[in-house]
């Protein structure tokens, strides 16, 4: 792997991004775009795979680089060279990036709102930030933006842009990733009705103030991800043909098997409401598995880290710290930190998501208008 010492990183040619987003994020039809006469409306729930700036913002932190280096050209709040899947799909409805909720310097929230935080699981249920306190957020957001809008407030959302609003959800991956530290993978399996009870409540409060659209997102192969391959115990047989630890990627199915009966379900029980089912899990493993067909190299070695092949990961030396190295060309790795994603493999997973095989219902873009 060609590295670079830390504080010492190239950028990634603009001609080389260039051609991975337009290899693997077509434009949308123009006429899609027409359809949407109003600015669509975004409420996003989840973790470090959608935050935009929430922890930063919270804790006062602000990331090192080499975060951020790629896009944005300086640390940008996010746990990612670049951007995120939830930016790709804000750019692909031609409206801003979610402002989060805790951004307290001049907040724009007239496309929505970024509950999403780092660490964020959703149990134990009142601990900062777990969906049901983003959900608590959420709410009193409810409340107060109309009011706050009569009176004269402005950058805001309007009663009605709520029910017209698209709510994203894209949480479990650290319930379960954190049930694997202490627990038996038996044990593990018998948490999980307990996550998706949450994320069901979540969906229900939503849902009676006025939520109708919702997108939500199952979660990835938790088994493939550097930081866990570099760390948990493990032998020949617990690893499938690509590498990936197969204990914590059949919990994450069962998980997302059960989290697809919840949307399901939730469509029969609500009235008026679209419930669409993302399968993450497969968008992300398609890529590790082929991952040379898409033009990436070392599919379970993190770009960012310590340590050298073949996961390149050390949990005391992370991203940023002293000691990390940081690969040439961030566009050829698809797990950026260990934990988190590349821009480039995001650009991906962005495109295959709205390219609607991997949703059900298998909508088309005309779901985000808000005109609907």
């Amino acid at each position: 792997m060609g590295v670079v010492k830390e504080g010492r990183y190239p950028l990634v040619p603009f001609f080389t991004l260039y051609m991975i987003l337009f290899l693997y994020l077509p434009l949308l039809p123009h006429s899609v775009h027409c359809q949407c006469t109003k600015t669509p409306i975004i409420f996003n729930f989840g973790d470090s795979n959608s935050d935009t700036g929430g922890y930063a913002d919270g804790v006062g932190l602000n990331f090192a680089p080499p975060n951020g280096r790629t896009y944005f050209h300086q640390p940008a709040r996010r746990l990612s060279d670049g951007r995120l899947m939830i930016d790709f799909l804000c750019e692909s409805l031609n409206t801003d990036y979610l402002t989060p909720y805790l951004n307290s310097l001049g907040p724009n929230f007239t496309n929505g709102v970024n509950f999403a935080i780092i660490g964020s699981a959703t149990l134990p249920r009142y601990v900062p930030f777990s969906l049901f306190v983003q959900v608590s957020q959420f709410l009193r957001f409810r409340s107060r933006s109309p009011a706050l809008m009569l009176n004269g407030y402005k950058d805001l959302v309007g009663n009605e842009d709520f029910e017209n609003a698209l709510y994203t959800i894209d949480i479990g991956q650290n319930d379960l990733a954190a049930s694997f530290d202490n627990l038996t993978y038996s044990q593990v399996i018998e948490r999980i009705p307990s996550f998706i009870t949450e994320i069901k409540n979540a969906i229900w409060n939503i849902y009676e103030k006025g939520g109708k659209k919702f997108w939500v997102h199952n979660t990835g192969p938790l088994g493939c991800l550097p930081q866990k391959l570099a760390l948990l115990a493990r032998n020949a047989t617990e690893l499938d043909e690509h590498g990936c630890l197969q204990p914590l990627n059949n919990a994450a199915k069962t998980f997302n098997a059960q989290l697809r009966v919840l949307c399901e379900q939730l469509r029969r029980e609500l009235i008026n409401v679209t419930i669409v089912y993302v399968d993450i899990y497969s968008i992300k493993y398609d890529l590790i598995a082929n991952a040379s067909n898409y033009g990436f190299e070392s599919p379970l070695m993190a770009c960012c880290g310590n340590g050298g092949p073949p996961y390149n990961y050390n949990a005391n030396i992370n991203c940023g710290r002293t000691g990390y190295t940081v690969c040439h060309e961030g566009s050829k790795f698809i797990s950026w930190d260990g934990v988190h994603y590349t821009e480039a493999a995001n650009a991906i997973f962005t495109s295959k998501i709205l390219s609607t095989h991997y949703s059900t219902p298998q909508l088309s873009f005309n779901f985000f208008c808000n005109n609907m």
